[in-house]
């Protein structure tokens, strides 16, 4: 029995559903559940009411539209607290007017309930009118502060107790019924605006490190001279056998379409000596397949999934960590890395706090010279013009894929000095503000879990 966990549960104290496995009732889970029982507490579905997504056969994403106005929430965008905006999807009103029953409110939580469990993030108005997908479910509360609510979901007690429910064996998810029997701790109004005041001083410190962050993008578009870049595209491309099979060995139509050319045309007047990225590099290398992942303790080391990198920036996920010994490549500050297949093109910098870590097979790495400065080339990578550049090298037609020997022809000009200090100090600022808006749903977290364990009073306190 040593290094085993045991625990006697009775017929009669089964859940509504008679769970029997074992993971169900786990040590940590039975802790919480118990301590969340000792304050004043009800089940979700008495607050709130929910809404299901619609079946993925109701909407075909292949009629996604390029005209934002209508937004189309994919499981993905959901995170913690936060709807991403970084990649969003748009409908058309005619597809959005058919499926209006699943149109978000401000004020509505969204909870991811298929792929990554567990998300739970507020719509705000800025992101309506918006339908969801059916890999997230709607709480629309009654009687409780959706702004609390998202806080506690976003706990450990929220979070652990909701995980708790998940179901499947391949395809996990959480269902409904069990969505509803979640218990919610409760706390006074007084609290619950505090919650809401916390929070939505974080969403506006995200809004302005968003604006801080696109003036850097508008900086670097018109040093490049691309700012106002909108060439028109013919419909055809000619191309003689010497500049193009012969050349690229490429003999797939897109990828000499008018556009690609006029691009690399515009970064060759910017720097008449621009080097591809295999020319500059100290290093360019891919990750490293992980067969499990662990909780982060001291001594793990993080694990970095293509799913973590998003506009210039790697997250941290305490829930993917690995065991350093069994690994070889491991990552550095200043470090770039991006995805290898699924979603490629975003491009994210290796902080101080994942120095040290190790990446997925899925992901490229590579080291620039020190006179690039890291945190500009990060943004110079996700430019749209730059993704563009880097679609055109993706082979692969099932699934996508970027190689390291597509990678390495990229196009990179050198940026002067002068412009790519001021742009390190923007950044350096947005990042700053995102930086201190986590510390607030940090703070915002440790309020709650704290109301949880000590009372609400003691909890207040922190907030003084």
């Amino acid at each position: 029995m040593d290094g085993l966990e045991v625990q006697e549960i009775l017929y009669s104290e089964l859940e509504f559903s008679g769970r029997i496995d074992a993971e169900y009732y786990q040590k940590t889970y039975l802790t919480y559940e118990g301590i969340v029982h000792k304050c004043k507490n009800n089940k979700l579905f008495h607050l709130a009411d929910f809404i299901i997504g619609p079946f993925g056969s109701a909407y075909d994403t292949d009629n996604y539209t390029n005209v934002p106005k209508f937004r189309y929430v994919r499981g993905q965008d959901v995170k913690p607290f936060v709807l991403k905006n970084t990649e969003p999807r748009y409908m058309t009103e005619e597809d959005f007017r058919r499926l209006s029953k699943y149109a978000l409110k401000a004020g509505d939580i969204l909870v991811s309930v298929v792929g990554t469990l567990g998300n739970a993030c507020i719509v705000r108005e800025k992101d309506v009118p918006a339908i969801f997908s059916c890999k997230s479910t709607v709480i629309r509360t009654k009687v409780i502060s959706p702004y609390y609510l998202t806080c506690y979901l976003n706990s450990k007690y929220g979070k652990n107790l909701l995980l708790r429910k998940e179901r499947g064996a391949i395809q996990k998810g959480l269902n409904l019924d069990d969505l509803k029997m979640l218990d919610i701790p409760l706390f006074s109004d007084k609290f619950q605006n505090i919650c809401a005041k916390l929070l939505n001083k974080t969403y506006k410190l995200i809004d302005e490190a968003g604006n801080i962050y696109k003036e850097a993008e508008e900086l670097l578009l018109e040093t490049l001279g691309l700012r106002n870049f909108n060439p028109q595209i013919e419909q055809y491309s000619i191309k003689s056998f010497k500049k193009s099979f012969a050349d690229t060995g490429r003999l797939d139509a897109e990828f000499y379409q008018k556009k690609y050319d006029l691009i690399e045309s515009a970064l060759r007047n910017y720097d008449t000596d621009i080097k591809r990225l295999d020319e500059i590099a100290e290093y360019i290398f891919t990750g490293q397949y992980a067969e499990e992942y662990f909780d982060y303790k001291e001594g793990r080391k993080y694990y970095i999934r293509g799913t973590d990198v998003c506009k210039g920036v790697v997250e941290i996920n305490n829930k993917y960590c690995i065991n350093p010994q069994h690994y070889s490549k491991f990552v550095k500050v200043g470090d770039l890395v991006t995805g290898r297949v699924g979603t490629i093109g975003n491009f994210g910098l290796i902080d101080r706090n994942l120095d040290g870590a190790v990446c997925s097979d899925n992901i490229l790495c590579f080291h620039l010279p020190e006179n690039y400065i890291p945190e500009v080339y990060a943004l110079y990578f996700n430019l749209t013009f730059t993704n563009e550049l880097i679609t055109r090298l993706i082979r692969g037609s099932v699934q996508p894929r970027l190689n390291q020997e597509t990678l390495r022809d990229i196009l990179v000009p050198f940026i002067g000095i002068e412009v790519q200090e001021q742009l390190r100090e923007i950044i350096n600022k947005s990042r700053e503000m995102g930086r201190d808006s986590k510390k607030i749903l940090d703070k915002a977290i440790l309020m709650v879990e704290t109301a949880i364990e000590e009372g609400e009073e003691i909890a207040l306190k922190l907030c003084e």
